[in-house]
């Protein structure tokens, strides 16, 4: 019977030790691994075989590594009789894992001599991760209560308060001491609190307590105007109580009044200045009008001296006038977009044309770039482009003593029927030192001080044109060159396009251009091939001076249809154009005139930069009538027209 008992009890023995939940291991004193149970193998990954080669702490993590020295030594030492501790290992696979442990000490029987060490070991991975979680959640939520800018009160279901943040403190004048265990009724007032507990679970009812609770009484018996939430407390999907959280309103209300009370006088003032701008500039027109009809009577040289300083002056304080004007009319409000059809290159010759004799003064040399993706006709207001244009243009004249300027106008995005263009005014001037930038579109900026600056201006120019470009949908900025020689100022601006209008332009200009009523043109008829805006103005210009008039077109493709369209007597051509040159021109025009009977052939005029000496020749072998080098004089172009007219006389 006694036999029976212990062969069940080694039986039960090892029936637990293999299927217990629990995993149990046998360590040696010299923290050997000596017996494992089947569950430490699945806790941890390994085989029993890999177990017996290995030490405890050869997968231990780092930080845990040793944590157990001394509660070993207080169980070898006989302090204690077991110890439990946390301890985290790494998975064969390489997770951590964690772990709770159970750990004793067998003894001899008879001595009491150390044998080994039973280790129970529970995976409590999922536990601890949820309880690490748990603790982030409660650190945050302590952290943003904490460093609130509102005040936030807790508050259960019967009205006591809970807890509260530190501008909790701020707001009411308690402690949180003071505040916890009283009553919240104390600072929203007793109606709103019994309105609120009837209404546990109406939010429309609960956002109409809020805008009730306007005001939190502060403990020295003064109120603060708050504007107030109430976010209810939910536990197992029960409300328990409420947060209100409370903002002080007191200086948004200050700056709301002040802000109210600036734009008021900014308005005032606004008004102010273009109503007297207009009471200035009435009898301002009247003296520099007749300062114009002065100069045409008979005057002595001193005396036509002293009318022009008077017309000079009149004409400065006029811009003036007229930029305060322009900026007191965006800043009150009453500058709108006037949006019609209109040409971009067109707009660009005539902002070009306005300043090309200061140019020419100064030697300046000027060249513009319209990419071939920039639409002729977009809707929008051409008159604050060209003021956009206009006083980037002259700023760059003004300051760039030498050198050059160039415009260009890219495409950086269309749609259906919107597209977006980048204009670029690049100049080799004096440029503005760095430090001076983040204040040139400030309302009467100026880079020189006005003690020492060399040019007149109000320092309104950039301001107007931040305003005008904003209006248009885009945006200005500068851009230093990387040599820190000269300015380059950028801006965006969104125009409507309509397709049957880009498509039918070509065909308008053609019919504009030659619809003029004028004698001449009856019989010479000009065309002006020239992808340089610039050139284009300049000799239309010319042309028009001598009493005709011209068809411009951009390219050779484009001059080659309009000759297929339109007989002309003299085309100016060139050289150097994109999507086809002067001479691939010249030639398909001499073949559409050999190979029609009703063609006549055109008089073609070679335009080029290059004087070398031969082009004349090099040209008129290519097949050209005549040439003239840039920069082209308007007795050249007269002399030209006159040649042509006594040939085909």
């Amino acid at each position: 019977m006694q036999e029976f008992k212990v062969y069940n009890s080694q039986t039960l023995f090892e029936h637990i030790y293999r299927n217990s939940p629990i995993g149990i291991a046998l360590i040696s004193l010299e923290q050997k691994w000596t017996h494992v149970n089947p569950t430490v193998c699945n806790i941890l990954g390994y085989s029993e075989e890999e177990f017996l080669i290995l030490t405890a702490d050869e997968f231990s993590h780092p930080d845990d590594v040793g944590n157990t020295e001394r509660l070993i030594r207080d169980l070898l030492d006989g302090a204690i009789s077991f110890f439990e501790i946390e301890k985290r290992y790494f998975h064969k696979n390489g997770h951590i894992v964690w772990t709770s442990l159970h750990v004793s000490l067998v003894r001899d029987e008879n001595d009491g001599q150390p044998l080994y060490f039973i280790t129970q070991i529970i995976d409590v991975t999922k536990n601890k991760l949820a309880e690490l979680k748990l603790q982030e959640s409660i650190e945050r939520y302590t952290s943003l209560k904490k460093y609130n800018h509102d005040a936030i009160i807790s508050f259960g279901l019967d009205g006591i308060i809970i807890n509260g943040n530190n501008m909790a403190q701020h707001l009411t004048g308690y402690t949180i001491e003071e505040m916890i265990g009283g009553t919240i009724s104390k600072l929203i007032g007793e109606n709103n609190l019994a309105k609120l507990l009837l209404t546990l679970k109406d939010h429309t009812t609960i956002e109409r307590i809020e805008k009730d609770i306007n005001d939190i009484k502060h403990k020295d018996g003064c109120t603060v105007e708050v504007l107030v939430t109430l976010a209810p407390i939910i536990i197992q999907a029960k409300i328990v109580g409420f947060y209100i959280i409370a903002k002080d309103m007191t200086e948004q209300k200050k700056l709301i009044i002040e802000k109210e009370a600036a734009e008021k006088t900014n308005k005032a003032k606004s008004d102010f200045l273009a109503m007297m701008s207009h009471e200035i500039r009435t009898p301002m027109n009247g003296v520099i009008g007749m300062t114009d009809v002065l100069l045409e009577t008979n005057l002595d040289k001193e005396q036509i001296e002293y009318v022009q300083v008077i017309k000079q002056s009149g004409d400065t304080l006029l811009t003036i006038i007229n930029d305060i004007l322009d900026f007191s009319k965006i800043e009150s409000g009453k500058t709108e977009l006037i949006e019609e059809p209109f040409n971009v290159r067109a707009i660009l010759s005539e902002s070009l044309y306005m300043f090309m004799s200061k140019a020419l003064e100064k030697n300046l040399e000027i060249t513009t770039s319209v990419c071939p993706y920039v639409p002729n006709i977009v809707h929008g207001d051409a008159t604050k482009l060209r003021q956009v244009l206009m006083n980037l243009l002259s700023n760059a004249i003004k300051f760039t003593p030498n050198g050059a300027i160039a415009i260009s106008v890219e495409n950086i995005s269309q749609e259906l029927d919107t597209v977006r263009l980048k204009f670029g005014i690049k100049d080799t001037g004096i440029g503005v030192p760095k430090e001076k930038v983040i204040h040139l579109f400030e309302p009467f900026y100026q880079v020189d001080h006005f003690m020492t600056r060399k040019t007149e201006g109000t320092g309104l120019g950039l301001a107007i044109c931040k305003k005008l470009v904003h209006l248009m949908d885009g945006e200005i900025w500068h851009e230093s060159s990387t040599d820190h020689t000269g300015s380059t100022f950028l801006f965006t601006a969104n125009f409507q396009i309509q397709p049957h209008l880009e498509s039918m332009q070509f065909d308008m200009s053609i019919q504009q251009d030659n619809s003029m009523e004028n004698p001449a043109e009856h019989s010479v008829k000009i065309l002006i091939a020239e992808d340089n805006e610039v050139n284009q103005v300049v000799l239309k210009k010319m042309v028009e001076k001598l009493g005709y008039t011209a068809t411009l077109v951009h390219n050779g493709k484009d001059a080659l249809e309009a000759v297929k369209q339109y007989p002309y007597d003299i085309i100016f051509m060139d050289i150097q154009m994109p999507w086809m040159d002067g001479l691939e021109a010249t030639k398909a025009i001499k073949e559409i005139a050999a190979t029609s009977s009703n063609k006549k052939r055109p008089y073609i005029v070679a335009v080029t930069a290059h004087a070398i000496k031969g082009d004349c020749q090099k040209y008129i072998a290519e097949g050209m009538d005549e040439y003239v080098s840039k920069p082209v004089s308007i007795h050249a172009i007269s002399g030209i027209i006159d040649k042509f007219k006594l040939r085909n006389n």
